[in-house]
């Protein structure tokens, strides 16, 4: 055969492959909120904003979610980062449960390992500016401090 039919057949199979992979089901379902999570306006806003996405039931899936092999790899992410953690149930974590989670959050967006950096690449408004990280650093953990701290000196008197 001549090397332009050659190409010709094989853009064709490529073509028929890329159609075909179109056809593989991806689970891009929502589920029910179940026990949202109670955080100050601040906090919930960033986390909204940065996290819900991956980490809730309340995903939007861009246009990319719907083509494979990009959809694969989306639905992958979530259904991982949902599993780690879901703010979508939140509320039926236990206390001790809910800080160790603050604190796993604030060392993940410590480390920069939070929010994804592939994510922001397609997200700007995702990425945490400094004051967006110091609002995190006092709720995940300013509040477990809250919780372990002793009483005050006003009560033990």
């Amino acid at each position: 055969m001549k090397p332009k039919r050659w190409l010709r057949y094989g853009l064709i199979a490529l073509a028929v492959a890329v159609v075909a992979i179109q056809l593989v089901p991806v689970d891009r379902t929502n589920a029910p909120i179940t026990a949202a999570m109670s955080a100050p306006a601040e906090v919930a806003a960033i986390l909204e904003r940065s996290c819900y996405d991956c980490h809730s039931n309340q995903t939007r899936w861009p246009w990319y979610s719907y083509v494979a092999p990009g959809s694969w790899l989306v639905a992958d992410d979530v259904h991982e980062a949902r599993k780690q953690l879901n703010f979508s149930t939140w509320g039926e974590m236990s206390s001790g449960k809910q800080t160790y989670m603050r604190d796993e959050m604030w060392e993940q967006v410590e480390e920069g390992e939070m929010p994804l950096w592939m994510y922001t690449l397609a997200h700007r408004q995702a990425r945490l500016s400094p004051q967006d990280k110091e609002v995190l650093k006092g709720w995940c953990v300013g509040e477990g401090e809250q919780e372990h701290a002793p009483a005050s000196k006003d009560s033990e008197d």
